[in-house]
C-alpha cells in the first residue's frame, strides 16, 4: 500500500480505528469486516492460510426450507455485491429444496482484507473450494453474479468434476477490455479512486447502470452495505483491496477460455446492462463499443459447447434483485425444478 508504514500497515490487518474517512450520506459507517450490518441469515466463518496469512471467509450455509433435493448451490457475489444481497435467491433457492452456500470472497464484505494479497481468481476460486470441502460438498449449482461470474468460471474451468450446472447472471468480463483499448488504471490510482467513494456516487452509478435509471427504496440498503463499509474504521484497507480486486478483474480475462468450458451453463441476462469495468476513462470510439449486453449474451452462447441463454428485456445488471419473482422463477425452471 502507497506511502504506509509497516506498523500502519499492521493496524490495518488488525482492523484498528485509523480511518481517514467519514460515514455515507445515510449515516451508516460498518467494520473492516462489516462489523454492524445485518445479514439475513446466520454467518459462519471459515478460517484457513493463504499465501503466509491466516485469514477467514464469511459464508453462509442456508439448509432448505422445503422438501430437500439432494441438491447443493452456491452463490458468488459480485464486486459492488456481497453474500447478503443473494437474500432472495437464498430463499428462494431453499424453498425449492437446495442447501445453499454463500462465501463472501476474501477482500470482500465480511471477509479478512488482508494488507497484502495476491489476488487472482484461480486463487479465490481455490479458496472456495477448501471452503465447501469444509462443509463436506462435492457436488454443486455454481451461481455467479457480476465478477461472481468471472470467478465462477474460473471455478468451473479449474473443477469441472464438482459443477452440476454453470449460472452466470450478467457476469462482467464477456469481452476483454484490455483487448478492446480500455485504458489500464495503476492499483495507485484505483486507491485514489476507491478512497473518494460515497454513498451519493454509489446511488448514482447503480440507478444508471444496475436498475435502468429507474430506483425503488429496497435497493437503498445495498447502497448503506458499500458506502458504510468504505466510511468505516477500515476505509484505506477496503480501498487497497478493491484496487487489488480491480486490477485482476482488469487483467485476468476470462472470456477467451469459454470454449473449454465442460459443464452445462446457463446465461441469465439483463439486456439493457451496460457494466464495463473501465468504461469512464475509455475513449468515445472504446466506450461506445463495450458493454452491451444485448449483444454480447448472444455472442456468449455460441462460444460454449453446452449453453442456454435466458434474456431479461429492459432489466440491467441486476435481474436477482429488480425482477426476484421473475428471475427465480426462470432460475428454478432452467434447472429442472
Amino acid at each position: 500500500m502507497p506511502k504506509l508504514s509497516t506498523s500502519i500497515l499492521l493496524a490495518l490487518a488488525l482492523g484498528a480505528g485509523i480511518a481517514s474517512g467519514t460515514a455515507s450520506a445515510a449515516g451508516a459507517a460498518y467494520g473492516p469486516e462489516l462489523q454492524g450490518f445485518r445479514y439475513p441469515y446466520p454467518v459462519q466463518h471459515f478460517r484457513f492460510n493463504s499465501q503466509g496469512q491466516t485469514m477467514q471467509m464469511a459464508y453462509m450455509d442456508v439448509k432448505p426450507s422445503g422438501k430437500a433435493n439432494g441438491r447443493t448451490a452456491v452463490l458468488m457475489h459480485g464486486k459492488n455485491f456481497c453474500g447478503a444481497t443473494w437474500e432472495s435467491t437464498i430463499a428462494a433457492l431453499s424453498q425449492a429444496g437446495y442447501r445453499v452456500v454463500v462465501p463472501d470472497q476474501v477482500g470482500f464484505c465480511a471477509s479478512t482484507k488482508p494488507p497484502h494479497y495476491q489476488y487472482s481468481f484461480q486463487q479465490l476460486a481455490a479458496n472456495t473450494m477448501e471452503l465447501l470441502k469444509k462443509a463436506n460438498v462435492d457436488k454443486v449449482v455454481l451461481v455467479g453474479h457480476s465478477t461472481g461470474g468471472m470467478l465462477a468460471t474460473r471455478f468451473a474451468l479449474m473443477y469441472p468434476q464438482n459443477v452440476s450446472h454453470l449460472v452466470m447472471v450478467n457476469p462482467i468480463g464477456l469481452e476483454d477490455w484490455k483487448q478492446l483499448g480500455v485504458p489500464y488504471r495503476t492499483v495507485d490510482q484505483w486507491f485514489e479512486r476507491e478512497l473518494k467513494l460515497t454513498a451519493e456516487g454509489v446511488r448514482t452509478y447503480e440507478k444508471n447502470t444496475y436498475y435502468m435509471g429507474r430506483w425503488k427504496p429496497e435497493y437503498e440498503k445495498w447502497v448503506d452495505m458499500l458506502a458504510g463499509l468504505n466510511a468505516g474504521s477500515g476505509q484505506r484497507l477496503v480501498a487497497w483491496n478493491s484496487a487489488l480486486i480491480y486490477d485482476m478483474i482488469y487483467t485476468q480475462p476470462v472470456v477467451h477460455e469459454f470454449p473449454q468450458l465442460k459443464v452445462p451453463v446457463i446465461l441469465m441476462n439483463g439486456d439493457g446492462d451496460t457494466t464495463a469495468i473501465g468504461s469512464d476513462i475509455a475513449p468515445p470510439e472504446v466506450k461506445a463499443k463495450i458493454g452491451n449486453y444485448k449483444v454480447l449474451g448472444k455472442e456468449t452462447v455460441k462460444r460454449i459447447p453446452n449453453a442456454k441463454l435466458i434474456e431479461f428485456p429492459g432489466m440491467g445488471h441486476a435481474p436477482q434483485i429488480e425482477d426476484p419473482a421473475g428471475f427465480h422463477k426462470a432460475l428454478l425452471g432452467a434447472l429442472g425444478q
